[in-house]
């Protein structure tokens, strides 16, 4: 899960069944009591309706918890962690960041800091299209060392600059608009 919409999509679900839970977080639900069969049956097909997957291997599971950590951690905290992502990560999963960076790297054939750059890169171009604020900003606000810094790796993963992705944006918006 790494929506508001998920979750509330594993809601309904659960209600529908007549499943309680104690919690729904991202990409764990702890339940109050067991699912039978064909209730796992039933909320693994309806949630596959909406894009949703239930995972029940552990190996997947610890996967999806580490993505919801960083994409949380990204996405969703109006301020970064001073610590670390490696001890942050470790920290909040309850693992040592080897054993993680291993099991990640094997599963996804990305490494877990690549995948924290590609979302960093991804707040980048929302907090760009937001244009409240500027490049500095954006910078110290998502712990890069530099403008310079975040300019580099802003274009080492899209291509291109910020100024030139915003410039493309701009005309693309210009484009629909004029539809």
């Amino acid at each position: 899960m790494v929506s508001q919409r998920c979750k509330l999509r594993v809601q309904e679900e659960l209600a529908i069944l007549g499943l309680g839970y104690n919690r729904i977080d991202l990409g764990v639900v702890q339940l109050l009591k067991k699912v039978t069969t064909s209730q796992r049956k039933c909320l693994k097909e309806n949630l596959s309706s909406s894009g949703l997957e239930l995972m029940e291997d552990k190996r997947s599971i610890l996967i999806e918890r580490i993505k919801n950590v960083i994409i949380e951690l990204v996405h969703y905290t109006d301020d970064l962690p001073r610590t670390n992502y490696s001890d942050y990560i470790s920290n909040k999963i309850g693992y040592d960041y080897t054993y993680l960076s291993n099991l990640f790297s094997e599963a996804k054939g990305i490494d877990i800091q690549h995948f924290i750059i590609n979302h960093k890169i991804e707040r980048v171009k929302e907090l760009l299209q937001y244009k409240e604020l500027n490049l500095t900003e954006i910078s110290h606000k998502l712990h890069y060392s530099s403008v310079s810094h975040l300019s580099n790796q802003f274009k080492k993963v899209t291509g291109y600059s910020p100024s030139t992705y915003m410039h493309q944006s701009q005309k693309r918006w210009n484009n629909l608009e004029n539809m």
